[in-house]
């Protein structure tokens, strides 16, 4: 946090949404509950927002996390979008238990959105009760944190808090109100629902607020809204290769999940893979393996050609000048996502000189890891503890990582490989092995230690989510006395599904 921050009780809001045309969204206040009770206040992020953590502890920054008491400057909206949900349109969907209550700018001078998620039914609810409950408000707390630790564009969680009330779901289950911090929350399906109503005006003056909010730079192109498709899709290309080094899988990449701003949004069904395999599905709603793993950057690739199609009228006055450019430019995602993941892996092996057969060698890794079901993260971790240039003195550290192995052959034949692609490299083993210790992290949200986290709390035990989150803000630190963290899970423990929680 910058030592010039000016801390404020209450949130210095400067709304510049709430300024578009009111079509834009709805102006609804959240529904009061019963009895708000405190979980969590993310500390440093609200120092770093010029915050008050102690003022958001107290009773009355608990009414306004709770969303019974607006407060000054607050505007709450319900933002309006549409979009591709599973391949299927459905042309209006929107906030329907979330509300935006306005803007703050932090320590770094970035413009962030404060969002309550789970704090009553808006317009856009269709049958929705509005709420949520504990189990996914925590869920997104951890694991958008955890992101955060790990360096990945990310939006963050502030506050979560309880609300005494009974949430309706599959059975009844307690309710909670997470508060969200975004640099925006506008996504695809936002364009999108201009797009299908023909509203031009509207696009441009989405268009021109995401350019000045997100990507000023663009301004000064020949055709800004081409340059900005550009920007778009390499943050997005960048960002899809990052979840896949660390074996992130979001589960539910409709286009009304897909933030402009190039973060990380909406952790319904998502998770971390335990076992390796290219095809692994968690969403207990993603029957037809969609949003697998390796499919991934193949969707995020559609969600942007829907991007492109909803701006077309602002890139060229001619549609098929416009369908031309815009094709152009979206043919371009493969080029920045396979720089993007062949620079993560090379990494995630310890090559810093790139040459041509990096990354086969990588993918032949990823394939014998996915015949023997080898752990992801433990696999990459232990492989930081290897030495490269010669086996001597190896065979305690390389039984940890075959070990993994069902077949430890398999990985035999390929660390092999490894070494003598190694002994090409300019630097030793111990700049290698460090290099590769702040990619390759210890610790991730494990399916298992979030759904304790979630049972635990159904018991009113907070305990072990205060312990996983303290361990998982230091991901690529050695923490010896956390080693359990990074165990898989045991067969009894294995979490086959994933649930959106909505």
């Amino acid at each position: 946090m910058s030592t010039t921050t000016k801390i404020y009780e209450l949130f210095p809001f400067d709304n510049t949404y709430a300024r578009l045309p009111e079509h834009f969204y709805a102006r609804v206040n959240p529904t009061p509950v019963t009895k708000p009770g405190l979980v969590k206040i993310n500390g440093p992020l609200a120092s770093h927002l010029g915050l008050d953590p102690a003022y958001l502890a107290s009773p009355n920054g608990i009414e306004i996390l709770a969303g019974n008491r607006v407060p000054e400057g607050s505007e709450p909206l319900a933002l309006a979008y549409a979009g591709h949900q599973f391949g299927g349109w459905v042309p209006q969907l929107g906030d329907g238990r979330a509300l935006l209550l306005g803007e703050v700018t932090d320590a770094d001078g970035l413009r962030l959105d404060i969002q309550l998620k789970g704090s009553g039914p808006t317009p856009f609810s269709r049958m929705g009760d509005g709420r949520a409950w504990i189990g996914p408000v925590l869920r997104e707390y951890v694991i958008s944190e955890a992101m955060a630790a790990l360096s990945i564009p990310t939006t963050r969680a502030l506050a979560a808090v309880t609300t005494d009330e009974t949430i309706i779901r599959e059975q009844t289950l307690p309710g909670a109100v997470l508060t969200r911090v975004a640099s925006s929350h506008i996504r695809v399906g936002t364009f999108q629902f201009f797009a299908a109503r023909q509203d031009v005006q509207g696009l441009r003056l989405l268009a021109d607020h995401v350019i000045d909010r997100h990507y000023p730079e663009v301004r000064e192109a020949d055709n800004p809204y081409l340059a900005l498709l550009e920007s778009v899709i390499a943050r997005q290309a960048t960002l899809i290769a990052r979840w896949m080094e660390i074996g992130f899988i979001h589960g539910v990449m409709n286009t009304d999940n897909m933030a402009i701003s190039g973060e990380t949004i909406d952790f319904g069904p998502c998770a971390f893979m335990d076992s390796y395999h290219p095809d692994k599905v968690f969403s207990s709603i993603d029957h037809m393996g969609r949003y697998a793993y390796n499919k991934q950057p193949e969707i995020a690739h559609s969600n942007l050609a829907c991007f492109a199609s909803a701006i077309l009228p602002l890139i060229n006055d001619n549609e098929e000048t416009a369908i031309e450019a815009a094709t152009g430019t979206i043919n371009s995602f493969s080029d920045h996502f396979n720089a993007a993941w062949s620079s993560g892996l090379r990494a995630k092996i310890g090559l810093a000189e790139e040459e041509a057969g990096d990354f086969e060698l990588a993918q032949d890794l990823l394939h014998r890891m996915a015949l023997n079901q080898a752990d992801f993260m433990l696999t990459f971790r232990r492989l930081c503890d290897l030495p490269g240039r010669t086996e001597q003195n190896s065979a305690h550290t390389e039984a940890s990582v075959r070990d993994l192995f069902h077949n430890p052959e398999s990985f035999d034949g390929w660390v092999a490989d490894w070494r003598a692609r190694l002994r090409r490299e300019s630097r030793g083993d111990f700049e290698r092995q460090a290099a590769m210790r702040v990619v390759n992290p210890a610790y991730i949200p494990r399916n298992h230690l979030v759904e304790k986290v979630i049972t635990a709390a159904l018991s009113d035990d907070f305990e072990p989510f205060e312990n996983l989150l303290a361990v998982l803000s230091r991901p690529f630190d050695d923490q010896p006395q956390h080693a359990a963290y990074q165990d898989p899970p045991r067969p009894e423990e294995l979490v086959h599904q994933t649930f959106c929680g909505t």
